[in-house]
């Protein structure tokens, strides 16, 4: 059993890289990823963790993109996990341009906050997330959670951080083809995560899919920590009729999606080892030179 869709404090996640690795032991799993939000600073703690406990660490991050639908719409933003990248390759440099807008959209999203009159300071948020580095909407919600503004992370998603939330900004992403070309020149694979998020009808989806496969996508991700067996099902047959590798994995991050674990999702899910079996087997040539 795998788990190819986690997040740490190097993004949004509640739990160290190596605490991470340690659930991921825990729950007897044979590999994991670390798929933290436009970063690999996590990376090194996570593999040497892993290591040590004799179990495999899949280097990758989680990129926002431009959706297929309109923007303003759960279309029109699509995330993407990149596996195996070179750290040092042209991705790297995107998204640290990446970083440098979604703090200024940060600071935005903050300041338009306490314009509704919200109990929340930048400073609280980012002691919240441990420093500037890897803040996100997640420890926005945390606070606003424990001023009881609202009653979860999700309740501060659906009122003021999301699509629609009174406070909600949107930020710079990367277009789906372009994603897949820096990938892949950094030696990496793409896979749509989550891909109901999206909200499209299934054919839509499955042409959807089919665009992704000829961009030079390597998988979706079909067994997913939140989605039901027919859910997984349905979207293991739509990858495979896409020619992709339907992946999977909890998206887990700790006490930010407390319902979530580090394997087994919401409790059932069981990604299969062949997930990643069949990743390995499309992954490019290291590029030259």
């Amino acid at each position: 059993m795998i788990d190819l869709h986690t997040h740490s404090t190097v993004s949004d996640g509640s739990e160290p890289p190596a605490q991470v690795v340690r659930l991921a032991a825990a729950a007897g799993l044979r590999a994991v990823a670390l798929t933290d939000h436009d970063r690999f600073d996590g990376l090194a703690e996570a593999g040497a963790e892993a290591a040590r406990l004799g179990v495999e660490l899949v280097p990758g991050c989680e990129v926002s993109c431009r959706g297929p639908g309109d923007p303003a719409s759960a279309a029109g933003s699509a995330h993407v996990l990149v596996y195996f990248p070179d750290e040092d390759g042209p991705l790297s440099a995107t998204l640290a341009t990446l970083r440098r807008n979604r703090e200024d959209r940060n600071r935005r999203l903050v300041a338009r906050l306490v314009e509704l009159g919200l109990p929340v300071t930048w400073e609280e948020v980012v002691a919240e997330a441990g420093g500037e580095d890897g803040l996100g909407r997640p420890h926005v919600a945390a606070v606003l959670v424990r001023h009881g503004v609202v009653g979860s992370i999700q309740e501060a998603f659906d009122r003021y951080l999301g699509p629609g939330g009174a406070a909600y900004l949107p930020k710079d992403n990367l277009g789906l083809p372009e994603v897949a070309r820096l990938a892949a020149a950094s030696g990496g694979l793409c896979v749509l995560a989550h891909p109901l998020s999206l909200g499209l009808p299934e054919a839509t989806l499955a042409r959807f899919l089919e665009d992704l496969a000829s961009l030079g996508f390597a998988g979706a991700e079909a067994f997913y920590g939140r989605y039901r067996p027919e859910e997984r099902r349905l979207l293991e047959r739509l990858a495979r009729r896409a020619g992709l590798v339907p992946t999977g994995g909890s998206d887990f991050h700790g006490t930010y999606k407390p319902d979530l674990a580090v394997g087994t999702g919401q409790g059932d899910l069981a990604v299969p080892d062949w997930c990643l079996e069949e990743l390995l087997a499309r992954r490019p040539a290291r590029p030259r030179g």
